[in-house]
């Protein structure tokens, strides 16, 4: 057998590739051992174990060829992988709930800052319901939890380097309520100049252009962290079984006691590790994780991953009915078996970012769902639109602020009076988008109860009663404001133009 000049060009070329990519890694490693000297010894110590989990990402970085998945070996998972919620909720619940709940933590991820709705600090200080903020309701609902079945379900906050200290202050103020809580930060990783695949920091400190440097790496990072922070040894010293983690800005992720039960009723040998919560996809969740079979595996797969010619499939909502709602419950032994296997290999999130001076820089992420694949008898569970009610914009502040959802324990449930369960479709234009100008141009949140979509741009303000129903579309023009005045009703409206009404 002749060996070609093709054949010679690729041996060739591999090799080349291999030597480049050690040169990438070891250069790398210098870089971050000098990022290291600059910093004090308990510092560098925190920071060498933040940076051995970056090394490993960044070699697997340097490794992947290509997309990371296989569009013709994906399919749809079995029948009995994802199962209806009312199916879990037909088990009912046990005499003693307590004993359940006694072996759960509840884990927010708070690493987030409210930058894109205009606020500074973290985003779960953001005031969302009767001046309560996502922290203040959360700590509502698992106090509620532990007074009402006299249980002690701690919760846990994943804070990153923006959100801790300002996060702690806060905490403060629940030093009288019944419930424990527990914080700890994830990973701090240095952003990666994109031509260079070298670090942009200049030394370990946060402060001045340095501080763009450094990125919190996904919140798939929850599972090294847990370990590395000695949290997860803590919780399971102290008979905890499961966490259960979501979004600090979902309000819809309360405990849910029928899932709970559920896991807890498997026979020992058959424990589910791990049970993903998923919902049905509409047309405004089409870039949603979903969960598909892969090498007789349940796995999530996310847009990021999808092949190019492949987002619009990946898109449908036929092809892909569910979405991930990122509220996940997860076996703590299972993690720290997995932990000191070190047998979670999480895909990588190539995350490209223009600084603001222009620099174009790479951020490595995993996601908390990608783990998915490697726990015991993972379940997907298809619940209610209703456990999903995340708030990224203005236009989700004005839905959980209005009468159509009423506030108990910490707890939001649709109104009663709303006829249909799917919440209206709201889309407020960019005088709306930070909260304090948000706030300004409402007198106070009209009626929506019967509203079924809501379009407002341009210079508009609402006065006191206002109600909305059916389709309603306020567009100011450029240069013209409108003020819808107080007390009107607009049912299916088109109001264009420059409206106000004066007093005499």
């Amino acid at each position: 057998m002749s060996l070609t000049v093709a054949d010679l060009t690729r041996g060739a070329m591999t090799e080349f590739q291999e030597k480049l990519r050690q040169q990438h890694e070891e250069s790398m490693h210098r870089e971050l051992e000098a990022l290291l000297a600059t910093a004090n010894t308990a510092e560098a110590q925190i920071s060498r174990k933040d940076f051995d989990g970056f090394k490993e990402i960044f070699h697997r970085f340097l490794q992947v060829k290509g997309p990371a998945v296989d569009w013709a070996k994906i399919n749809r998972p079995p029948e009995d992988s994802i199962q209806p919620y009312e199916k879990i909720k037909t088990k009912g619940l046990p005499e003693n709930i307590a004993a359940s709940l006694n072996k759960l933590a509840v884990v927010k991820l708070n690493g987030g800052l409210g930058t894109s709705m205009g606020c500074k600090g973290p985003k779960s200080l953001i005031s969302v319901r009767n001046e309560n903020t996502f922290l203040d309701l959360t700590v509502q609902q698992i106090e509620h939890l532990n007074k009402t079945f006299n249980a002690d379900v701690p919760l846990v906050l994943m804070n990153s380097f923006n959100t801790d200290e300002d996060t702690k202050k806060i905490l403060q103020k629940y030093k009288h309520h019944r419930v424990n809580i527990h914080t700890f930060n994830q990973s701090r990783y240095p952003r990666i100049n994109k031509e260079s695949l070298l670090p942009i920091a200049k030394n370990m400190g946060m402060n001045g252009e340095n501080g763009e440097a450094w990125y919190p790496p996904g919140h798939g990072d929850i599972y090294a962290s847990f370990a590395n922070c000695g949290l997860l040894d803590k919780l399971l010293a102290e008979g905890k079984e499961y966490i259960f983690v979501s979004n600090i800005d979902n309000l819809g992720a309360t405990v849910d006691l029928f899932i709970l039960h559920h896991l807890m009723s498997q026979p020992a040998d058959r424990r589910c590790e791990f049970i993903m919560e998923v919902t049905d996809k509409t047309r405004a969740d089409v870039k949603g994780g979903t969960l598909i079979q892969y090498e007789n595996h349940l796995r999530l797969l996310e847009i990021a991953q999808v092949p190019k010619a492949h987002v619009d499939e990946f898109k449908s909502v036929t092809k892909f009915k569910i979405f991930n709602t990122n509220n996940l419950w997860i076996s703590l032994p299972a993690i720290k078996r997995l932990q000191e296997q070190n047998a979670m290999e999480l895909e990588i999130i190539v995350n490209p970012k223009t600084l603001d001076g222009g620099l174009n820089v790479i951020q490595l992420e995993t996601a908390v769902g990608a783990a998915i694949k490697s726990f015991n008898n993972a379940l997907g569970v298809n619940v209610p639109r209703s456990r999903f009610l995340p708030v990224k914009t203005s236009s989700d502040l004005l839905l959980v602020m209005s009468n159509l959802y009423s506030l108990d324990a910490g707890s939001l449930t649709m109104s009663k009076k709303r006829e249909f369960p799917s919440t209206p479709h709201v889309k407020l234009g960019s005088s709306f988008t930070k909260v304090q100008e948000f706030l300004s141009r409402f007198e106070s949140i009209p009626d929506m109860l019967e509203l079924d979509h809501l379009t407002v741009s341009g210079d508009v303000t609402f006065g006191k009663n206002v109600s909305l129903k059916g389709t309603v579309i306020i567009i100011a023009n450029h240069g013209d404001r409108i003020d819808i005045p107080a007390g009107a009703m607009l049912e299916n409206k088109i109001v264009s133009g420059n409206l106000r009404i004066l007093d005499h």
